[in-house]
């Protein structure tokens, strides 16, 4: 998450804050949270400064806001950046996090970092996900000495919220171009066009960039449901590990293969890792160098 770490000299006067996303829907790349909060009594000169919800802006006009209001002294600013992998590790994992949890958790994180730092929010707007009021009342039950006005829409309502969706969306646009692959194929190519599944440039890189064992690059988020249908004819894996036989209480092992049919994203993967963590079975790789879980630190 990156933000001023600092307490703004306005920081203690009343303020407002707007929160909304990026990314939200692309197979690729992070999805990103931003914030934008300033002075109550600023709000008027805000709405005054061409913020729009920055889907309706050109790529060009949203730098250039972005790169005002990071000059305005009256206005302060935050991101969280959830990286892909993150994304489809917490909706895969065996306690599901779905991705309106972590949009939620996301929101309230950003909140909780301007409060650490002293900011006095009095109001903050956020575009909805999910129910509208359901939303409102669980971020009022963590913060109750906070107005919350929780809306669809909310870039295109209210100023603050549009300020914020700038942030969020040049933040996730820049991660893109600078974008630095995992892997080092040769034929590893930038031309990903939005990262929606439904976009044809998008949708040409999946095709070219997958592999029948290993699946995508990193900066595919796995975990979304478009990314099955390019594994149809992927090649089968057997993951074999040393389980131990629950009916023998020796330190004797048996073996157990599993098998990861759809290349890194099926539910087998998770039996392995669900096998591994209860004990229960341990990967000669680890046991060789006495490797530990760590469930607490």
């Amino acid at each position: 998450m990156e933000a001023e770490s600092v307490l703004p000299k306005w920081g203690s006067e009343p303020c407002i804050m707007g929160i909304d996303e990026a990314g939200r829907g692309p197979v690729l790349g992070p999805m990103v949270y931003g914030c934008l909060y300033c002075p109550l009594s600023y709000e008027n000169t805000l709405a005054s400064l061409d913020f729009a919800d920055s889907k309706t802006l050109k790529e060009e006009k949203r730098e250039e806001l972005f790169e005002n209001l990071k000059a305005d002294e009256s206005i302060g600013w935050a991101v969280d950046v959830i990286d892909p992998r993150e994304l489809s590790a917490k909706m895969l994992k065996k306690n599901k996090i779905n991705l309106n949890e972590i949009s939620h958790n996301s929101a309230i994180g950003l909140v909780r970092r301007a409060l650490n730092t002293g900011v006095l929010l009095t109001e903050v707007y956020v575009d909805t996900v999910g129910d509208p009021e359901k939303y409102r009342t669980k971020l009022s039950d963590i913060f109750p000495s906070i107005k919350f006005v929780v809306a669809k829409k909310a870039d295109s309502l209210y100023p603050v919220v549009s300020g914020a969706s700038i942030v969020a969306k040049v933040t996730r646009d820049r991660a893109l171009r600078n974008w630095v692959f995992d892997e080092s194929t040769e034929n590893m190519q930038r031309n990903f066009g939005s990262g929606y599944p439904g976009d044809p440039q998008t949708k040409v890189w999946l095709e070219h960039h997958k592999h029948t064992v290993f699946g995508f690059p990193t900066l595919v988020r796995f975990s979304w449901g478009t990314c099955n249908s390019y594994f149809k004819d992927g090649i089968e894996v057997l993951w074999e590990a040393d389980a131990t036989d629950e009916d023998d209480s020796s330190v004797k092992t048996r073996k157990k293969q599993l098998k990861l049919s759809s290349v890194g994203f099926t539910g087998m993967k998770r039996s392995s890792e669900e096998i591994e963590s209860s004990g229960k079975g341990r990967c000669k790789f680890f046991q060789a160098r006495k490797l530990e879980q760590l469930s607490k630190f």
